[in-house]
């Protein structure tokens, strides 16, 4: 009856992450945020924390870009976690866990995606018929569709998967997960490295290798950079407010000469 209650629990937490989309965008799917809320069901936040914060690292470049669908990173954060908690696992297991349970998740959620187009054509029709109802409606059923099904897998995955899981990971060696633990402390800078060849560019060049000197060689904490970087956005942002002034104003009043000169 424990067993099933945790489990109803891990389902909630599940069922609660997509809801991110509906208020607003607060970061509620992340594994972050998922996994302390998990640590909480099980009775150890520490543990909770620590696996959700090293998940957060491995899943920050798993990012809905166009047509790129990244893994269920709601799904797998929640039982990953779950998993190497209730087994008395380190982040390795969680990591070793989560990956796969994400892909297969990601999966599902693609077939469940053929009936979508069905809801939204409704809501089409709604919507030329002038009823907002129906299409809220027809909003709200392709969001809590996608609620209740990581609810449900989260729920089926950790009621029924525990023993079968801690099967599996018993059979993989000890060292495969030591080395698992030590890759992830090397996954967050490929992380970072996806990231930034995505934003990266010439003008902001130089602002990243001046945080990287601060920290490295003068030893300022990430906060105190963080800082440093935020008065040079607001210093910079100063400066090109004036230039868009003086042209605004020179474009308003002519470039000072009379219009006789240009002939």
């Amino acid at each position: 009856m424990e067993n099933l209650t945790t489990a109803l629990l891990i389902g909630i937490i599940g069922f609660l992450g997509p809801m991110d989309f509906a208020v607003g965008s607060n970061l509620l799917n992340r594994p972050i945020i998922m996994g302390p809320l998990v640590g909480l069901v099980l009775g150890d936040l520490t543990q909770g924390i620590i696996i959700g914060a090293s998940l957060e690292l491995i899943f920050m470049g798993a990012v809905s870009v166009g047509a790129y669908l990244p893994p269920d990173v709601i799904v797998g954060g929640v039982l990953g976690t779950a998993f190497a908690i209730s087994l008395g696992k380190g982040v390795g297991a969680a990591i070793t866990i989560a990956m796969p349970i994400a892909m297969l998740s990601l999966a599902i959620g693609n077939l469940m995606s053929i009936i979508f187009p069905m809801i939204a054509h409704a809501g089409d029709r709604a919507a030329k018929e002038g009823k907002a109802g129906g299409i809220t409606v027809s909003m709200w059923s392709i969001g809590l569709l996608e609620c209740l099904r990581r609810g449900v897998l989260c729920f089926l995955g950790y009621y029924l998967g525990s023993a079968q899981i801690e099967k599996v990971l018993n059979v993989i060696p000890d060292k495969i997960i030591t080395g698992l633990e030590v890759s992830a402390n090397l996954l967050p800078a490929i992380g970072f490295a996806i990231l930034l060849q995505m934003i990266l560019n010439k003008s902001i060049l130089p602002y990243f290798f001046l945080g990287f000197l601060l920290s490295a060689y003068f030893e300022i904490p990430v906060l105190g950079v963080a800082l440093f970087g935020l008065i040079l956005i607001f210093i910079t942002m100063k400066f090109d407010n004036k230039g868009i002034n003086n042209n605004q104003t020179v474009a308003a009043t002519g470039s000072g000469v009379d219009d006789d000169d240009d002939f």
